[in-house]
């Protein structure tokens, strides 16, 4: 399949990849110039304007699996995956993002928290569950494989070179700048890659246009035409969109969990004033909207490719939307399309690279090792990048070459595993008061035990299939960690005192890893 683009593609593809990334690397160069400690890399040393903040926000909460991955289920599955990924997750996600990034916000700000795993320690007052949460984001590296696997497919495709080889090219590109620039650079490069989402996300909306000359209900009875499950609400032969609960309960929970990551949720830390939180908020949640509904393209790509194949030879589901690119489009606006795609993957991966590689330095090593690590953060940071980059082509291989149906069915388990244990201490954080750390611990520990006991134990009859939804395992694991945090934290709050307030606590008792 990477064969498929034409010689004017490849060697316009080549131009725009090479443009691409020396602009990315002048804004890296002028960032890295303003980095002074680890500090000025996890937060910023400058004063952005909340609609950069606002649209590096909503590229970095769109990934390769928005763009590139989920097509590729609505394609395999039809209607049902459209509505649980383009309805359901995106309105309880943007809804939550909007609540939970206030609260965080002030709270963040009052303890000068750099990490997610920071923040839980501040509130908590706890050494032990800073170093807990920092271990648990090691599962984010599973996110990273995935925007990995699809920007390869992607670049593979378009330029007809070996998924490996571009592998290996892509990690060594992006972790290797994402070594100097830090926050300073990743606003303006998110930004820039946002504006291009936006123009991209118009252009796969619109790609299709021609399927509604009759309608929806023409378009509809083309894909029936092909598959008469594919027109349904529901889709009982596939492995993640059989029923409701699948579908809608479960993609609610997960929505509203999902802004529990620290690429996301600690985007608001950038913003130097509180006024600018209201249009920061207005301008992600729009352009998020927007960047939700793209999958819709899966739908216009099954039916390009009826029997999902080309010339005989099947096409994998995390390389759907990448042949569709190809095919469809005129070389040009093919680029154009390109280049949105990449920019879906690349704004996630670097923040992703940059809060998980902090998060090591400063809630693992630094701890560990103490001044020895803490007087070269900035060299131990880079170091660590380097570290991850090593492991992440190696999964990335693996994953190239051994998809359980899809890359993303690998890396939900391991991101669902980690905002699903942040989901009660981040709520209880934020919106409770004298919580004792008994609550959130257990409640943490409880939504590991039960996703990765319930998804691979098999428990449920929905676990018992060739490919297992980790969003079942999941959200009943947010429900059961739930039960457990409130159960705990009525049964062990202390009394009342007077004046006494969570935010006023923190601001008194700041984070231990304060630089």
């Amino acid at each position: 399949m990477n064969s498929l683009a034409p010689s004017e593609l490849v060697t316009a593809g080549w131009i725009l990849v090479i443009a691409y990334a020396a602009l990315i690397l002048f804004f890296v160069v002028r960032g890295a110039l303003r980095i002074r400690s680890i500090s000025d890399y996890a937060l910023g040393s400058v004063a952005f304007s909340p609609v950069a903040v606002g649209l590096a926000l909503a590229a970095s909460m769109t990934s390769a699996a928005t763009f590139i991955i989920n097509p590729g289920f609505v394609a395999l599955y039809g209607v049902s995956g459209f509505i649980s990924m383009a309805i359901a997750l995106p309105a309880a996600a943007l809804l939550s993002l909007v609540v939970l990034t206030k609260g965080f916000r002030s709270m963040g700000t009052a303890v000068k928290a750099q990490t997610m795993a920071q923040w839980m320690g501040a509130v908590y007052k706890s050494k032990g569950y800073t170093m807990f949460f920092a271990f648990l984001s090691l599962l984010l590296i599973t996110f990273i494989v995935l925007i990995c696997v699809g920007l390869t497919k992607v670049l593979a495709s378009v330029l007809n070179l070996n998924e490996l080889h571009v592998c290996v090219g892509i990690v060594v590109f992006v972790f290797g700048y994402m070594m100097f620039g830090g926050a300073n650079s990743m606003v303006y490069t998110n930004m820039i890659q946002a504006i291009l989402m936006v123009i991209v996300a118009f252009i796969l909306l619109g790609s299709g246009y021609e399927h509604f000359s009759n309608g929806v209900h023409g378009f509809l009875d083309k894909l029936a035409a092909i598959d008469p499950l594919l027109v349904e609400p529901t889709n009982p032969q596939s492995f993640l969109f059989r029923d409701n609960f699948e579908i809608i309960f479960c993609q609610l929970i997960i929505g509203v969990a999902i802004v529990c990551q620290p690429h996301i949720i600690t985007k608001s830390l950038l913003l130097k004033n509180e006024k600018d939180v209201n249009l920061y908020l207005l301008v992600g949640v729009v352009t998020e909207a927007l960047f939700f509904l793209v999958v819709i393209a899966g739908l216009y790509a099954r039916i390009s490719f009826p029997d999902l194949s080309i010339n005989g030879t099947a096409i994998p589901v995390d390389g759907i939307m990448s042949a569709y690119v190809v095919s469809e489009f005129p070389v040009y606006v093919g680029l154009l399309v390109v280049m949105g795609l990449i920019s879906a993957g690349l704004s996630t991966l670097e923040g992703l690279i940059q809060s998980l590689s902090i998060t090591i330095t400063s809630d693992i090593l630094t701890p560990i090792f103490g001044p020895r690590v803490e007087t070269r953060s900035v060299l131990v940071n880079r170091l660590v990048i380097v570290a991850l980059a090593v492991v992440t082509i190696l999964l990335t291989f693996d994953q190239l070459i051994n998809p359980n149906l899809s890359v993303g069915i690998f890396a939900q388990n391991g991101v669902y595993a980690y905002f699903s244990a942040a989901f009660v201490p981040v709520l209880f954080g934020m919106f409770l008061k004298r919580v004792p750390l008994i609550a959130p611990v257990a409640a943490s520990l409880t939504s590991v035990a039960v996703h990765f006991a319930i998804y691979y134990g098999g428990l449920t009859s929905y676990m018992d299939a060739p490919v297992r939804n980790p969003g079942i395992a999941a959200a009943l694991a947010i429900l059961a960690s739930v039960i457990v945090g409130f159960s705990l934290y009525f049964s062990f709050r202390k009394p009342a005192r007077a004046n006494e307030s969570v935010s006023s606590n923190a601001k008194k008792q700041p984070v231990a890893y304060e630089n």
